[in-house]
């Protein structure tokens, strides 16, 4: 695929380059097109050697080739990181004084802007302005991650990581509509990972799950307008999505006391986490050791269904407008293949969606792709194909929008 990385004139413009690497190092084409700004943060041979592709600013480089026009004609994607107060500005006018903004212009293809700004600037009234145009063109702009800005500054405006970036220009490749603001003015829940549950200060029960389905839905969720509290278990590596507010809990019951909370007052909750079915009944005080305290069993408990318990609490009134989305990882046998399961768990959970993946070696857990069924409570079907986890999110949310009350 053609690549255009537009790189603004903000400090964040390092990040750029390991944008640039990330789509090359993937087999795509990259042009760089930074503004004379973002030039003083990093030069231009270095944009050159990371893309392979020559580097200019002006209209009037390369005349002959008519690059102001060509490059956007030609790209399959256009991005702009970091995304500044000021390139936006001149994007929503539709000037076309450089390179970069004449390349905007022209580009029919999916655009994606990602914002680096200090709060101020972010969430002045021009900026907001220049966003709902830019996004009523079309445009994608990105909801901008909170941290450190230059300086001691911390708040909203901070550049997303060059990985996230990279994760939702991806979908776009995959799926270019897979980002519509068809969730602002909701509050989605969303649990990822793993549980684990102690067997002593060392040891634990455990299982696969690397978060990173969850993790897709909220990021997918949060780029699509809703506010977005992820909670979070055994996610190892996993940088906290843009936009999200991320509650990090351990074992089962502290995910179930960490989704009651926060799903008063959800539109959804999408419950993709890997809860544990079970608990030792007893945890020891100091580490087991080797030798004749060795136990011969382990007793377990059971733990709460949390799914089953935000159905009930809906039954009961107590969460009367709350839609839910259950995941289901499942596996064949004799008695029935993966389907045959999960329509019989749809049944016995109650929810309103419920994707379900088979699971084995190389399959669901701990990859970065996925496939499954979508199964809904009024007994449609729907397949999910093959492809990032990004994507089998945004179909999840497709579906989920119309139940949302």
């Amino acid at each position: 695929m053609r690549i255009v990385v537009g790189v603004g004139g903000g400090i964040a413009a390092y990040k750029a380059c390991s944008l640039v690497r990330k789509f090359t190092e993937t087999g795509h084409d990259v042009r760089v097109i930074p503004t004379e700004s973002a030039l003083q943060f990093v030069g231009k041979a270095t944009f050159e050697a990371l893309s392979g592709n020559r580097v200019d600013t002006g209209v009037f480089a390369d005349v002959p080739e008519v690059p102001h026009v060509r490059i956007g004609q030609a790209a399959d994607l256009v991005v702009i990181a970091p995304a500044t107060a000021d390139l936006m500005a001149r994007s929503a006018m539709g000037r076309a004084d450089d390179l970069l903004t004449a390349t905007l212009l022209t580009a029919r293809c999916p655009v994606l802007f990602a914002p680096a700004m200090h709060t101020e600037m972010w969430e002045h009234p021009a900026t907001v302005a220049n966003v709902a145009t830019l996004r009523s063109h079309g445009a994608i702009v990105m909801e901008p991650a909170s941290g450190r800005l230059t300086g001691a500054d911390t708040g909203p405006g901070r550049l997303p990581e060059p990985e996230e970036i990279f994760a939702l220009a991806s979908l776009l490749l995959e799926r270019a509509d897979a980002v519509p603001r068809d969730l602002e003015g909701r509050r989605l829940v969303v649990s990822a990972g793993g549980t684990r549950e102690p067997l002593d200060p060392v040891r634990f029960l455990g299982n696969r799950s690397s978060g990173k389905q969850g993790y897709a839905m909220a990021r997918v969720a949060a780029q699509r307008g809703a506010q977005v509290t992820l909670i979070a278990g055994n996610t190892v590596g996993l940088e906290p999505p843009a936009a999200v507010e991320v509650v990090q809990v351990t074992t089962a019951e502290q995910m179930g006391i960490a989704v009651d909370k926060h799903a008063v007052g959800a539109d959804a909750v999408i419950m993709a986490a890997a809860v544990a079915d079970f608990r030792p009944t007893n945890v020891a005080a100091a580490k087991i050791k080797k030798g004749a305290a060795e136990p011969d069993s382990i007793k377990l408990t059971k733990n709460r269904d949390i799914l089953a318990g935000l159905v009930q609490a809906r039954k009961d009134g107590r969460l009367p407008d709350l839609a839910i989305v259950g995941f289901a990882a499942e596996t064949g046998d004799e008695q029935g293949d993966v389907l045959t399961y999960a329509r019989a768990k749809l049944e016995r959970k109650g929810c309103d969606l419920l994707v379900v993946n088979a699971v084995g070696e190389g399959k669901a857990f701990e990859v970065d792709n996925n496939d499954g069924w979508l199964l809904g409570a009024d007994g449609t079907e729907q397949a999910l194909d093959h492809g990032s986890k990004a994507l089998l999110a945004s179909r999840v949310l497709d579906a989920l929008g119309p139940l949302l009350r």
